[in-house]
């Protein structure tokens, strides 16, 4: 095929490779008339799988047919050539994770960090920009399966949140924000304060009741860190569990407190009509002769 191959050195060229933001070692790209044409190739390194890439690259420009007709004579080497079209797969920019992890309720941090066990990272051309789709503590209360929406704990939920004021409903703060880095080599480290939350609903204000649950608030700072050119850069959650707790409860009144609120307001009707009335009686008052 019309195709040339050319290996560079990274580690003697590091420039040249810093200007091409290569990211990873060894790294494969298919160049157009000096121009690099991402994405660069994810898939399997066969023969087969790299001649098929190639040959899908050149079907674009028609000249592997080109080729194909000029090389007809040896027609059992093409088809040995010809890589299976249902090898390829589709690219993808990033990576997603999910999941939940077991801590103790104590101070500790996770982090997330690109590696692979077929590529050595360029440290210095790491771009750890992320968005958090969901992140919290405790059992989870939102963005659940539909599955899970109607159970007998998600009805209790969604009964007592309700009630609840929306300053004390600060249980994933970071859902669906993005931490773009401008630059490469840097990441964000997020710093986070879990409180834990008795949410007493219920007539009694017991925690008890039926309508009361534990939850977890968060309170969240989140700051750019930069990294030795060495270092592969992380993104850092560091959690401390509050040693206080937030209680939020629900008081009804007693019917001597409407009683008494009653009196006071018949009462105070009743002082002001006639401050009302003595002061009409001084204006309006005939005068003596």
């Amino acid at each position: 095929m019309p195709v040339g191959v050319g290996k560079v050195n990274c580690v003697i060229h590091a420039q040249l490779c810093k200007d091409q933001k290569v990211m990873a070692f060894p790294t494969l790209r298919w160049y157009k008339g000096g121009e690099a044409i991402l994405p660069d190739y994810k898939m399997d390194r066969t023969v087969a799988a790299l001649t098929g890439y190639a040959k899908r690259k050149l079907e674009m420009e028609q000249k592997y047919k080109d080729w194909e007709t000029k090389n007809a004579g040896n027609s059992e080497q093409a088809q040995r050539m010809r890589p299976n079209a249902g090898n390829s797969r589709p690219e993808h920019p990033g990576c997603q994770v999910s999941g939940h992890l077991m801590v103790n309720r104590v101070p500790g941090n996770f982090h997330i960090e690109a590696k692979s066990v077929n590529h050595n990272l360029n440290a210095a051309m790491t771009n750890l920009t992320h968005r958090v789709n969901h992140l919290s503590f405790g059992e989870p209360i939102t963005n659940l399966p539909s599955h899970m929406e109607n159970t007998l704990f998600m009805r209790k939920v969604k009964r007592v949140l309700k009630q609840v004021p929306e300053e004390h409903k600060q249980f994933n703060p970071m859902d669906s924000k993005i931490y773009a880095t401008s630059k490469f080599h840097q990441a964000f480290h997020h710093y986070i304060k879990v409180v834990s939350t008795h949410l007493n609903m219920g007539s009694g204000g017991s925690a008890n009741d039926i309508n009361s649950i534990v939850v977890y608030q968060m309170l969240e700072q989140s700051q750019i860190v930069y990294y030795d050119e060495v270092n592969v850069p992380e993104a850092r959650f560091s959690y401390d569990m509050s040693p206080m707790s937030v209680v939020v409860q629900k008081e009804g009144r007693k019917w001597y407190d409407y009683l008494t609120s009653l009196c006071a307001i018949i009462g105070g009707t009743f002082t002001t009509l006639g401050l009302i009335d003595a002061t009409l009686y001084k204006v309006f008052k005939p005068k003596k002769l």
